[in-house]
């Protein structure tokens, strides 16, 4: 007979995965849906991109703060909060949709993203560790399922009732979990009363906030434009300012002594390198999906088809999540890294040697699903272990946010190659051969990110077995 201990964490898993897909759900909602924005809200196409580019602004700004405001007032606490933003910013939007509303209720949106490193940090903290780590795996890789499956649902929403449903949709969902993270999910211990570094916040906040700007407009505005250029110098100041501040202060916004040691800094870099090919299997995915077959990269798809070819990535995503926890608990994080971005590396070679027909394309995805499924699992795991308890949510949000760098890098790299190598038929398609470069490119990334994380110290266990061996 199951013990109500057990009831009651799986369904803590349950609530937070949830949780953390629907915050997911927001970076990519919009997406398909961003052709309709300029009609819908009377705004140019340049101005409409802002739709996507606020939310990514706000959550990338927002993550670390609002982690480690969770580890000092209340896990649960903010994680309510992000919550309430969500259901807020999405009724904002639905009931204004004008383009203010629209990018106020956006912004509102993306401090979700803190739902997910919140929620890892509450699984580690009230659960037994056997169960956390197939929790923390699930709720990891609901990053990229929430992304994945927000491309197919965009369309089935537009479809349906235009925008406004997409953000009636979000609006309702978030207002749905408040209540059961409230009854349900557990409150973790208060673990720290430090005073909190308004300033190290408003520091960290401008040079990410000028650092992001640069990375997803300056293909737009030009990379030597004065407002890039501008951007830049904040950024460089910002930060200057702020990494002496940090380690003066007896409660930083970011430990960096901590973040410098050598299984959370190569599992971050590790971490922007892999993220890079979950985003980038997104994008060329949709993108060959939608492109016509006449460019030689494309299968010529409806926009709600060509979402559908995501959906077996998110499906591999969530069913390997059990395989990828036994994984992490008898070899541990360094293994189960390496695994997911190798499985990554070889899916993206194999898209650039076959990728004609929807088997092939969706295949490719696919493969990308498996790896990405062991890849996230074991990030979150291999931060936690080397982190103290009342750093856990801050720790995460760091990793989360390298994650989000990542997908602006990987968007802003998408459209150069897109402008560089359109194909001759219409600008706003690849060319076969930019699709190739593509593919090579983000092969070679997620290489990277496997030689990284061979570098990774090696669970106590395994490291005495394999010098007995020696």
């Amino acid at each position: 007979m199951t013990s109500e201990p057990g009831r009651r964490e799986r369904a803590t898993i349950a609530v937070l995965a949830l949780s953390g897909m629907l915050s997911s759900l927001q970076f990519t909602l919009m997406v398909p849906a961003l052709p309709d924005v300029p009609a819908a809200l009377g705004v140019s196409a340049n101005d409409a991109s802002w739709v996507v580019t606020i939310t990514l602004l706000a959550g990338t700004v927002g993550t670390p703060i609002v982690t480690r405001m969770a580890d000092m007032y209340g896990r649960r606490r903010l994680l309510l909060i992000c919550l309430a933003l969500l259901a807020a910013g999405s009724a904002l939007a639905a009931v204004g949709m004008t383009f203010p509303t629209v990018l106020v209720g956006r912004a509102l949106q993306g401090f979700s993203a803190s739902i997910v490193p919140i929620g890892i940090s509450l699984m580690r903290d009230s659960m037994s560790r056997d169960r956390a780590v197939g929790g923390i795996a699930l709720m990891s890789g609901t990053v990229g399922i929430g992304s994945a499956l927000g491309l197919p649902l965009s369309g089935v929403l537009g479809s349906v009732g235009g925008l406004a449903a997409i953000f009636f949709f979000s609006a309702g969902a978030a207002a749905l979990f408040v209540p059961l993270v409230w009854r349900i999910v557990p409150e973790s211990p208060v673990l720290e009363r430090e005073r909190f570094d308004l300033t190290g916040a408003l520091l960290l906040s401008a040079g990410l906030t000028a650092l992001l700007l640069a990375i997803s407009k300056g293909f737009v505005w030009g990379w030597t434009s004065p407002p890039i250029l501008g951007c830049a110098l904040v950024f460089v100041v910002a930060i200057a300012a702020w990494i002496p501040l940090q380690l003066r202060s007896p409660s930083p916004i970011v430990d960096l002594r901590t973040s410098l040691r050598r299984q959370v800094l190569l599992t971050n870099v590790a971490a922007l390198f892999v993220t890079f090919g979950m985003f980038a299997n997104h994008l060329l995915t949709t993108h060959e999906a939608r492109a016509p077959i006449e460019s030689g990269a494309g299968l010529g798809l409806p926009t709600i088809l060509g979402g559908l070819t995501m959906l077996p990535s998110a499906l591999a995503m969530v069913g390997l999540t059990p395989v990828a926890a036994r994984m992490l608990r008898r070899r541990g994080g360094r293994e189960t890294l390496m695994l997911g971005s190798a499985i990554i590396t070889l899916a993206f070679v194999f898209r650039l040697l076959v990728h004609d027909g929807v088997v092939a394309v969706v295949l490719g995805a696919f493969l990308v699903g498996i790896g990405t499924a062991f890849a996230f699992a074991a990030m979150p795991t291999l931060i936690s272990d080397a982190v103290p308890r009342d750093e856990l949510a801050a720790a995460n949000g760091l990793n989360s946010l390298v994650r989000s760098l990542s997908g602006a890098v990987t968007s802003s790299l998408f459209a150069m190659v897109i402008a560089s190598m359109p194909w001759p038929g219409s600008p706003e398609f690849i060319s076969g051969d930019g699709l190739a470069v593509a593919f090579a490119v983000t092969a070679a990334a997620t290489a990277v990110g496997t030689a990284i994380a061979f570098f990774l110290p090696r669970p106590p266990r395994l490291a005495q077995e394999a010098a007995v061996l020696a």
